[in-house]
Parts: structure tokens; sequence; C-alpha cells
């Protein structure tokens, strides 16, 4: 039986000799392959755990340079892959936020409007929504290490680029370094799915998938955080741009020191492959596969397509509210520019909370539709009661309902990605990320200009209640989605089963005419 244990990780030893084929002529001696992707693409036979007869007792030769799929196994390497990549994400939507989160110093400093300061923000998304399809045809290319060297090179390049913006009439440089950022978003935002399915066991590619959102997620944390406390509101433009420039250098710093390790520690992809999934999807690939009507065949799974909609709904509804936390915070507390950013960091840190363990759970349980959808209802819940406790006038009642509807709203995310990835195998990872991602820009956008708009014109409670309505839009139609599993089904197909299965029907073929003969003679 090939092994797929997590716990079993790299190492150089001996192979135990490899058990021999039953000798049964029923049994073909060549492999059984199949291309459904619930089938097992190897030869059905027994061995030792980490090495696969071959049929006829004879192994082929691995080839140099090449990875052995028929060895399950994962690298202990895989640890520092997903932690570097969480980091230079981190960085890249720390740069996201944090003009956001002092909205009002940056727009005196400048000299700009809210909305000016607003599109800062808005540029990530408008950037990913026509470069998904070149940088997803890059990643299956070229691969995750290339990817990863140009995200994190970008997100460098921006972060000393914006060091050229100090002086007040410098704001189209500004720009210039967060739209350079925006683009490092487009290598980063797909790949947390991807990094999880090439180098992590089949029980812990949801668990993967959620440290790596991680790194994201706390980078926003940090960008409500740190801004208000290194930019303080003061009217000296001198010493502003003195404070402005401190944050900027900081961040230039972990920048670069980001590329450097990524560079050096992430790698294309492990010796071996770490489940029998990911296996059966190496066996499957072939270069001659149409890009786009890999496109066609996602656009034509209904239930993908439904959880494109409602993960739009969700991260575009949280983008928005990240984007005028600040604006809504001071309208009700004027002065509270700190507490603005802490508030935001109370969002995040419980909603990283809610994705590690939502990762945790579904490596446990796989229940990936229930748990998508009580998370999107308590979504739903906990942006009705923000929304009516928001002007009471008690910023710790704020903290308490902000801390619950991140909890659930950030927590969603991770969850949107590995349910994709179910509702697609053995498609790429890459592109159903993309395509989520896409949906969430889409969505962030409009909701973020409306929200905006009716904040200005209304109101906080009128604008709250337009993402209220949308997120209940978006719950009804993930009870819609049917639970599809198509990698797990994928995982638990062993070799022995599909020989098993072959054996009964040979077994039953041969045995009604022998019954008739008897009863004829």
């Amino acid at each position: 039986m090939v092994n797929e244990d997590p716990n079993l990780e790299e190492r150089d030893g001996i192979p135990e000799p490899e058990s021999a084929l039953p000798a049964d002529p029923s049994i073909s001696a060549h492999p059984s392959v199949s291309i459904h992707p619930s089938v097992s693409a190897y030869p059905s036979s027994s061995a030792h755990p980490s090495t696969l007869a071959q049929p006829s007792g004879l192994a082929h030769p691995s080839i140099p340079g090449t990875e052995d799929l028929s060895v399950i196994k994962v690298s202990k390497r895989r640890w520092a892959v997903v932690l570097v990549f969480s980091c230079y994400s981190m960085c890249n939507a720390f740069q996201w936020i944090q003009y956001g989160s002092i909205n009002n110093i940056f727009m005196n400093f400048y000299g700009v409007s809210a909305f000016a300061i607003d599109w800062l923000s808005m540029c990530y998304m408008l950037t990913y929504i026509p470069l998904l399809l070149p940088v997803a045809w890059l990643l299956e290319k070229f691969g995750l290490r290339t990817i990863a060297l140009t995200g994190s090179a970008l997100n460098c390049l921006g972060a000393w680029v914006k060091l050229g913006s100090l002086k007040p009439h410098l704001f189209p440089v500004t720009i210039l370094g967060q739209v350079i950022c925006s683009v490092a978003q487009v290598f980063i935002l797909g790949m947390p799915s991807r990094i999880a399915s090439v180098w992590f066991g089949a029980n812990e590619v949801s668990t993967a998938c959620s440290i790596a959102v991680f790194g994201n997620q706390l980078g926003i944390a940090i960008g409500f955080l740190v801004p208000p406390v290194l930019v303080p509101n003061i009217e000296d433009q001198d010493k502003l741009a003195y404070h402005i420039s401190i944050m900027f250098y900081i961040i230039g710093g972990v920048a670069t020191l980001l590329f450097i390790l990524v560079a050096i520690l992430f790698k294309e992809k492990p010796k071996h492959p770490p489940s029998r999934a990911q296996s059966l999807s190496y066996a499957l690939a072939s270069p001659d596969a149409s890009y786009l009507s890999s496109i066609v065949r996602l656009f034509k799974n209904l239930n993908f397509v439904l959880l494109v909609i409602t993960y739009g709904l969700n991260t575009g509804a949280f983008y928005a509210l990240s984007t005028l936390l600040n604006r809504m915070v001071i309208l009700h507390y004027p002065g509270e520019e700190v507490n603005a950013g802490r508030i935001g960091l109370t969002i995040v840190i419980s909603g990283m909370l809610g994705a590690v363990i939502s990762g945790i759970w579904l490596d446990r349980s796989k229940a990936y539709k229930e748990t998508t959808l009580v998370v999107y209802i308590m979504t739903l819940v906990g942006m009705v009661v923000y929304t009516l406790t928001l002007n009471l006038g008690h910023l710790w009642v704020v903290f308490i309902t902000a801390g619950t509807l991140g909890f659930f709203m950030t927590g969603y995310l991770p969850l949107g990605f590995e349910f994709a990835v179910e509702l697609t195998y053995p498609e790429s990872e890459g592109m159903s990320s993309g395509l989520l991602n896409v949906s969430a820009q889409v969505f962030g956008i409009i909701f973020t200009v409306s929200q905006g708009q009716i904040i200005d014109n209304y109101g906080t409670m009128p604008g709250n209640i337009f993402l209220c309505v949308f997120l209940t839009l978006g719950a009804a139609l993930t009870a819609f989605i049917k639970a599809d599993l198509r990698r797990q089904k994928a995982n638990k197909e062993t070799p022995e089963n599909k020989l098993q299965e072959e054996e009964e029907e040979e077994s039953n073929t041969s045995k009604a005419p022998t019954t008739v003969s008897e009863e004829n003679l």
C-alpha cells in the first residue's frame, strides 16, 4: 500500500524488498490507469510502504532529476516554504492597508481627498483583475519558485519607490510605488492552495493553506496597528514627512530581507509527491493541455461558479470594511485614529484565529460545505451586530463586535480556497484560487466605492446595511453548493481497492455461465 502519512518525512534509507504480485491470470501486467480524477493512476499492487511494486515484480528505475511518482512522502522543507511565503505575503498586505489605516493623516499630508487615498487601497483590487490570467499562465509555465521570486522582488521594489514620495507634491510617486506593490500581489494571492497541494500531505493541506493565508491577514493586522503609532497626526509637514519616512524605511528593509530568504529557501517542489492526489495530478498533467479549455471547464462547473460569487461577496465586504474602517470610526469617535487601527487589528487577529481553527477542523472532518455555510451565516450575524453597535458611543463594545465579525469573516478566506480545490480537482489550484480572487477584487471595488459614497451622504449605518444585504445573498447561494469533494475521492482511492474491485468483477463474470452449464447438465 502506498504510504501517504503526513508524519513520514523524506529521509535516506534502504528500502525493503518489494512484495510480488499475486499470480492471478485475471490481473493485467500493465498499470491500471484511468483518466477520471478519482481513479488511481498507479500499478494495482502491494508494496513496501514507501515504494510501489511494479508489475511482474520489476521496479522501474528512477530517472535522475525527476520526482518518483510511486513514492508518497512529505518533505521537511515544506514548513520553511510555507513560512517564508507567509512572511512576504504579510509584507505585501501591510503595504495594502498602510494608507487606509491613517486615511486622514495622508489626506492632510498630500492635500488630496479621502477618495484619492481610498484608491491607494483599491488599486490592489483593480490591478489584479486584468493580470490574473497572465500570471496564472506563468505559474503553470514556470512554476512556484519563479512566481515567488517575481512577487517578492516587485514587493521589494514598490517599497523602495515609496521613499521618493516624502514631499506633499509627490503623491504620484507614492501611487507608482503602490501600483508596483499591487502587481506583486497578483503573484501572491493565488499561491496558498497551490503551495499546500504541492508540498503537504492529504491530512495537512487545509492547515497549510490556513497558514499561508495567515500571513496575509497578519500583514493587514500590522497595517492597522503600526502606522497610527509610527505616524502621529501632527500639523508640521517636515516632522510628518520624517515619521512617514521611518515607516517606509522599515518596510523597505523587511521586504529586501524577505526577497533574499525567498531566493535561498523557496524551492519548486519536493522530490516526492506528498499525497496520492498530487501524484495523480502529476501523472495526469499534459504539456499539451489547453489553458483556455481549463477555464471553460471551471465555468461549466456550477458548484464552483456559485462559490466564486459567494466568495467574492464575502471577501469584497471584508476589503470594503478594512478600507473604510478609519473613516467610520473617526465619524463616531473623533481623534481616535489609534483605536481605529486597534479595532482593525482586532478584526484581523480574531480572523487569523478563525482561519487556523477552520483549517484544522477541515483536515479532521472534511466537512467543507457544512463548515463554509455555518461560517458564512455567522459572518452575516456578526455584520448585523457590528452595524447596530458602532454608533452606541462605547468603543469597548465596538472592539467586541468587530472581533466577533472578524473571527468569521476573515476566517472564511482559507475555507473558500480549499473548497474550490475540492470542487475543481484536478484543475490547477492557481487558476481556481485566481478566479476566486478576481471575484473578490471586483466586488471589493464595487463595495468600497458604493459604501464610501453612502457613508459620505447618509452615514455609517446605511453603508453597513448595504454590506449586510449582499452577505445575506451570499449565505443563501452557499446553501445551493453541492459538496462534490473530488480531491478527497482521489485520496481515498487505493490501489488495493481498485484491484479488489477488478477481481470481484472478473469473479462475477465467470460465475454466471458456470451456473447455467450445471443447470443444463
